[in-house]
């Protein structure tokens, strides 16, 4: 969704590598005067669609949500996916393809909050592995959205490619996972009786020092100030280069989410320090434009990926660590409420600052 928050945008209906979204007859106006080819819209309409029904869920998943079992969870997330695809593939107005963006949401932030909290369950490495497919589905979204549409495909074409993910989805879950009954002697039962359980009891005991006070933002909070990275003197087409950054972003995110074995950060705040940087340099670059070339901005974004896939492998690696087992469960769900919560921000933020650096001639 991320990758065609551009093409969502522009809806307007061409053909090949130029072609968007929607098949409506009226075109998205464009700011003609800015020397961004600005939509009239920020892509951070379609980042805040994607990420406050995730927002909501984590608020609300510490208050009722373990009084549902884990499978009813994951079938809801499988059809939500399955319906955005669906709705903005067959969009005609914005307005129905940000819908379709919000039942992506839904999906995700439900998925998330239930299968990081089902790492319980298991053995502390699979949050090594939870992150390396998590960051491996980002690149492999944004490599096929980029080169399907590459190969001539419409997006609607594109989109509904992708119906086969939540059936995998579903299939993933329902019968290939391992039960937790092999790892742990409660089973099953355990972990779905746990589901319905309140997650903090009156006296549990206290927490180690630290248990979640190491707390991230998660990679896609700049995702919003790539739309106005806009290289004129390239043969790539605005849409073109939105989606190179989009997957160039994920392979770093993949790249960097997949490295615990080999590299552990204790300090994840350096991470997020080094993000907050690159945010002021490539808004130095939209206001100056200094950049010669979108090949160091293509370098940028792959470096700003693995600082993003870094922070997050590494915050839940922590946590892992320093929670009791008793608090685990919901210190893995409580904490997605963070990096959730500074996307939402940057993506309040980018709607004005979109439309004032749109205003530069």
């Amino acid at each position: 969704m991320l990758s065609a928050a551009h093409d969502i945008l522009s809806h307007k209906r061409t053909s090949g590598n130029q072609s968007h979204v929607d098949p409506g007859p009226t075109p998205m106006p464009h700011n003609s005067s800015s020397r961004f080819d600005c939509n009239s819209v920020s892509t951070a309409a379609v980042l805040l669609a994607d990420i406050l029904p995730t927002l909501v869920i984590k608020l609300l998943a510490p208050l009722g949500l373990h009084l549902l079992p884990y499978s009813p969870r994951v079938l809801v997330s499988g059809i939500c996916a399955a319906g955005s695809f669906v709705l903005v593939a067959f969009s005609h107005s914005v307005g129905t393809s940000l819908c379709g963006v919000v039942f992506a949401s839904i999906s995700s932030g439900l998925g998330e909050v239930t299968f990081l909290s089902l790492t319980a369950f298991y053995p502390r490495a699979v949050i090594s592995w939870w992150s390396s497919g998590t960051g491996g589905a980002g690149l492999l979204g944004a490599l096929s959205y980029l080169g399907l549409t590459q190969a001539g495909l419409s997006p609607q074409q594109t989109l509904l490619s992708m119906l086969g993910i939540p059936a995998l989805l579903l299939a993933s879950y329902f019968l290939l996972l391992t039960s937790p009954e092999a790892q742990d002697p409660g089973g099953e039962e355990e972990a779905e009786s746990a589901a319905r359980q309140p997650l903090i009891r009156t006296e549990a005991p206290e927490s180690k020092p630290g248990s979640s006070s190491s707390l991230s933002l998660r990679e896609r909070w700049t995702v919003f100030k790539f739309e106005l990275l806009f290289f004129q003197n390239t043969s790539l087409s605005h849409a073109q280069q939105y989606r190179w950054y989009q997957m160039l972003y994920q392979a770093g995110v993949f790249a960097s989410r997949s490295s615990l074995r080999c590299c552990r950060i204790r300090f994840t705040w350096a991470l997020a320090l080094l993000q907050c940087l690159n945010l002021v340099f490539l808004l130095a670059d939209v206001w100056f434009g200094f950049l010669p070339s979108i090949y160091l901005v293509f370098l940028i974004i792959l470096y700003e990926g693995l600082l993003g896939g870094a922070a997050y492998v590494n915050t839940f690696h922590n946590i892992a660590l320093e929670t009791s087992d008793e608090h685990r469960e919901f210190a893995m769900a409580a904490t997605c409420i963070s990096d959730t919560l500074g996307i939402s921000l940057s993506g309040l933020l980018a709607l004005p600052l979109h439309d004032f650096l749109c205003q530069l001639s």
